[in-house]
């Protein structure tokens, strides 16, 4: 059993796995797999080579190349994150079959300090699961994917393993043009294939053709087509009971001999002694990988010693302590508050116009308030006694020292100011326990930046061009969104702001 499934979770088309490797058997998987090094060291063995990855170490493993992993009898943590490549090849052509080096002779290369950085980002970024967390992960996956195909597709080979080399970085025709050669052999392995074909397709003369591949991989073609033959026979030496002679001819060998003598010269031993010496090695029911998965909280301070400023970026949100409502609906819903809600005295003066609008909006509503704070308030368009099929919650994004300010502001100028500085993230949970069924959800949000635009206009403002005026029109509307969700009992609720910001959700059975 050498292939892996890799279970895609939350909707996402990437897994990320952060342990303590012990023993991880060989396998291999039809996706793409990033392999970080946080702390500690780890041997890789990927295919014939075996690698010593240290702390800081990136190393990328190709769809469907054998790999594993193994204790260097010390402590460590690895990220390994991988890419469903069925998705992310719908944006690049010839991802799949494609070949990213990353050992580098410098370790602090600027392009490596740029994957660790995307890495880190899409580990804090799982890690906090913030509201949209999901868009930000593809989003920063994009970026890691841009970063490999600019900066890491280039290799050659240098005492028996492929080295990243620098010298062609940025040269996108070769680097396609590489991209289709290498699929193309990848495709077509298994049966004779020359380079007087692939010159035909690429439109090449084969002196030409021959050079750039000898240039861009430091190998002959024949060597990299032996090369790929002898790596696609590492699956059927390990995952099958065929013999040495239908795995040669099967992998495009034209005789036994010459698999011999290219798997030798690639794995240093003969076909068969590599399989009586690993094939009580790979993954299977019988022996299943060893490692433990590491908590938030210690990869969270892996990341802040590895790369620098990524976790202060997230440092604020680590702190923040969730604002959590929760409501008895039943409850609640027969005794509704009768006192003004305590938002009253901030939305309701002249100088918050800017904020007010969603607040202004619920009460048009005229419903009855089931629960208010500082920050939130929460009411209902239902009758009681009868059935609760509907509920609005509103959250305001500001703290305690906040409330205080807009409590006593004069005029928008102070507002503006406090709008301007004030940077906090606060996340807001709402728990409502006796809801079932089918629910509408609609979520009327102000950013910031739509705040900031109300204040501009309220002040006379005009923008300096067209484009200005039309960027002032769109950013100073609010933000709607829709969405459905199932509830057997309990229905939760959750958003986040960073910045001072309200959303008003209006959630109702269907």
């Amino acid at each position: 059993m050498l292939k892996e499934k890799i279970v895609y979770k939350d909707e996402l088309p990437i897994n990320v796995t952060t342990a303590n490797i012990d023993e991880y058997p060989i396998h291999f998987h039809d996706d793409m797999e990033v392999v970080y090094v946080l702390e500690g060291n780890v041997i890789l063995r990927n295919g014939y080579y075996t690698y010593t990855l240290k702390q800081g170490d990136i190393f990328i493993l190709n769809d469907r190349e054998m790999h594993s992993f193994e204790s260097t009898g010390e402590d460590n943590m690895v990220m390994m994150l991988q890419l469903d490549l069925a998705y992310f090849s719908r944006y690049y052509d010839n991802l799949r079959n494609n070949f990213f080096v990353t050992d580098m002779e410098d370790d602090s290369d600027e392009s490596l300090e740029v994957l660790r950085t995307i890495l880190a980002r899409i580990m804090m970024e799982v890690l906090q699961k913030g509201y949209g967390y999901e868009h930000k992960v593809i989003e920063s996956t994009h970026n890691l994917i841009a970063c490999l195909m600019s900066d890491f597709q280039y290799f050659v080979m240098e005492d028996g393993k492929f080295k990243n080399e620098s010298k062609n970085k940025g040269n996108k025709i070769l680097a396609g043009r590489l991209n289709r050669i290498t699929d193309y052999m990848y495709e077509n392995y298994s049966r004779k294939l020359t380079l007087s074909e692939i010159a035909d397709k690429e439109h090449l003369s084969i002196y030409y053709l021959s050079h750039i591949i000898k240039e861009a991989t430091g190998l002959s073609f024949q060597d990299l087509l032996s090369y790929i033959r002898v790596e696609e026979s590492e699956k059927l030496l390990l995952g099958t009971n065929k013999k040495i002679g239908a795995i040669a001819d099967e992998t495009g060998f034209s005789a036994v001999r010459y698999y011999i003598k290219h798997f030798e010269q690639w794995f240093g031993m003969h076909p068969l002694e590599y399989r009586k010496k690993y094939i009580g090695k790979i993954i299977s029911r019988e022996i299943e990988a060893k490692y433990k998965k590491v908590p938030p909280n210690q990869i969270e301070d892996a990341i802040r010693k590895q790369v620098k400023g990524v976790y202060a970026d997230y440092a604020d949100k680590l702190k923040t302590k969730p604002v959590i409502i929760d409501i008895d609906i039943y409850d609640d819903y027969a005794a509704l508050q009768k006192e003004p809600p305590e938002l009253r005295d901030i939305l309701e003066r002249s100088a918050n116009k800017a904020l007010a609008e969603p607040y202004l909006k619920l009460l048009e509503m005229n419903e009855g308030i089931i629960s208010s704070g500082d920050n939130y308030m929460i009411t209902t368009k239902c009758k009681y006694p009868g059935v609760l099929d509907s509920i609005s919650i509103l959250v305001y994004n500001f703290d305690v020292n906040v409330v205080r300010s807009l409590k006593r502001i004069a005029g928008p100028e102070e507002l503006r100011r406090i709008v301007r500085n004030y940077d906090n993230e606060m996340e807001f949970l709402v728990r409502c326990t006796g809801f079932s069924g089918n629910f509408r959800l609609i979520r009327y949000r102000l950013e910031r930046e739509n705040i900031m635009a109300k204040l501009d206009e309220a002040k006379g403002i005009v923008a300096a061009d067209s484009r200005e005026a039309f960027i002032n029109s769109i950013t100073s509307n609010a933000n709607v969104t829709t969405g459905s969700y199932v509830s057997s009992d309990a229905l939760s609720v959750r958003t986040i702001f960073k910045g001072i910001g309200a959303e008003l959700i209006l959630i109702d059975k269907v």
